[in-house]
């Protein structure tokens, strides 16, 4: 093998149990054995600046991939990176993921990021590797999926490449982590089961909402494993590490009937619970009686981008497809009657011509929230304001611009808590969204928490739920939802987990 060695940093994401590391599992299969590469996990290092810096003082380290999303892991991935470039100038740094594919421009600007993985990094980043370790730099150019400043300063991106067959690639490496971080570490207890793994079986999604950050980078494509070589792994953790839930972390698990109900015959005997994202009207296709294999295979929750009940708003979001608000209200009866809880995102203070608009629409979708937690109050429902997303070209993007906002010229602006907590769709940062629209979401979203807890965060229950329904009750009940300090102190004393923040409260 070259001398020249890979680091692959996964920035901490969450302050509690973490999830395996796929992303950069993804990265090291796709060098495996061909490079010297390590991995270092910032959930799980005590100092993980201190552990890449004692690799890159041994000389033998050349080359810094890490994967980049929007929100927590901005906190490690731009301060180490910029170390990195001022204390050894001589390795080159690789960002991957969304926020580095979305935000490509603020990134290479900032002088400190070389290269940007633009999507799948399975062949890209082998390639790009094998360019500078060869010195066959004019080559660079040719490779797909690849972001970067030439000689001249100009950012050149390359040809998008097809999503690959995911069958034919390489597995990932999991007992190579496991000489670096013990994969059981990974295996949390959360209300799916005591030993959840996190998974992904597909890439992109064939949809092209303009608020997602995926539709850039996948422009509505998806490939998805077979349902046999998902069972493999599923089978491998399962024999290894008894694992009893599975979460596919996915954009669109449920893209494929045909893979879905093929998975729910393998795994229908094997006691292990799933989650997966999906989208309404592409479940809403599936017959009852399809419905009612997935829950005996285990479905017992399915994220839902259910977005607004109001049918403009929808179609001012392009959310593409066949979802009304109607097809909202008759699905989530139908996952009542299957047994499934369905777990809806809704997008709150999109733009709008005035701001009476923007407020009423707000309203509307409370009330509609209200009339989905009627007809199935084991719905789950997490609420988002609406965060933009750089979808050049598209009509949304348009109005964004045209209500002045904008984003961070500054690479290290993103960590500021503002603009952590704008990725994180907490706070918009959008100037026709005002304060008091804010509260208004902000304070119903407390009450409806109150109201109705997430089953997910497994520890509010018995006394706790019945005291939060009790306290929250005249407030949901009568509409009155300002200052609600009463609920916010009783989720602040039992540390209340939105899943949306940190995902699944997990041990």
């Amino acid at each position: 093998m070259p001398t020249n060695k890979i680091i692959l940093f996964n920035p901490k994401s969450a302050n509690s149990k973490h999830r395996i590391p796929n992303s950069i599992l993804q990265v090291g299969a796709s060098i495996h054995g061909k490079y010297d590469y390590v991995f270092v996990d910032g959930n799980l290092e005590e100092n993980p600046w201190q552990t890449i810096k004692n690799y890159l003082n041994t000389g033998e380290f050349k080359y810094f991939g890490s994967t980049v999303m929007p929100g927590p892991q901005l906190r490690q991935a731009i301060p180490f990176t910029k170390k990195i470039k001022e204390q050894f100038p001589d390795v080159t740094t690789i960002w991957g993921g969304y926020f580095a594919s979305n935000q490509y421009q603020v990134s290479l600007n900032s002088g400190y990021v070389d290269y940007v993985i633009n999507g799948p990094g399975d062949n890209t980043f082998p390639e790009l590797i094998t360019a500078i370790e060869s010195d066959n730099l004019e080559k660079i150019a040719s490779i797909k999926n690849l972001i970067y400043k030439n000689e001249n300063g100009e950012i050149i991106k390359t040809a998008v490449e097809a999503l690959l067959d995911q069958d034919t690639l390489p597995k990932f490496p999991y007992e190579y982590l496991d000489t670096f971080y013990s994969v059981r570490k990974y295996l949390a207890k959360t209300f799916m089961g005591n030993q959840t793994l996190s998974y992904h079986s597909s890439m992109g999604c064939p949809f092209s909402c303009s608020f997602c950050a995926v539709v850039p980078i996948y422009n509505a494509k998806w490939k998805g494993m077979s349902a046999s070589r998902i069972y493999e792994d599923v089978k491998y953790f399962k024999e290894k590490y008894n694992i009893d839930a599975i979460e596919f972390h996915d954009n669109n698990f449920f893209t494929s009937k045909k893979r879905v109900l093929e998975f729910s015959e393998l795994i229908v005997n094997d006691n292990i619970s799933y989650w997966g994202e999906g989208r309404i009207d592409t479940i809403n296709m599936y017959s009852d009686e399809d419905l009612k294999l997935m829950r005996k295979a285990g479905c017992k929750m399915i994220f839902l981008g259910a977005e607004t009940g109001n049918d403009v708003v929808l179609k001012q979001m392009n959310k593409g497809g066949t979802q009304t608000g109607q097809m909202i209200k008759d699905f989530v009866l139908r996952m009542k009657n299957a047994d499934i809880i369905p777990e809806l995102s809704f997008v709150l203070g999109m733009p709008a011509p005035t701001e009476k608009e923007v407020y009423d629409q707000i309203l509307w979708d409370i009330n509609f929230i209200k009339e989905i937690k009627q007809i199935n109050p084991n719905a789950e429902i997490i609420i988002y304001l609406f965060s933009p997303v750089p979808t050049e070209g598209s009509d949304l993007y348009q109005q964004i611009l045209a209500a002045g906002f904008s984003f961070p010229e500054q690479l290290e602006d993103w960590i500021s808590p503002s603009w952590e907590n704008f990725d994180l769709r907490k706070n918009p940062l959008t100037p026709w969204l005002k304060p008091y629209m804010i509260d208004t979401i902000k304070n119903f979203e407390t009450v409806l928490n109150g109201y109705y807890p997430t089953v997910s965060d497994f520890r509010i229950a018995g006394y706790k739920k019945t005291i939060l329904k009790t306290v929250s009750s005249l407030r949901y009940n009568t509409g009155i939802y300002h200052f609600p300090y009463e609920i916010k102190a009783l989720h602040k004393l039992w540390k209340y987990r939105q899943p949306e923040i940190e995902g699944f409260y997990s041990e």
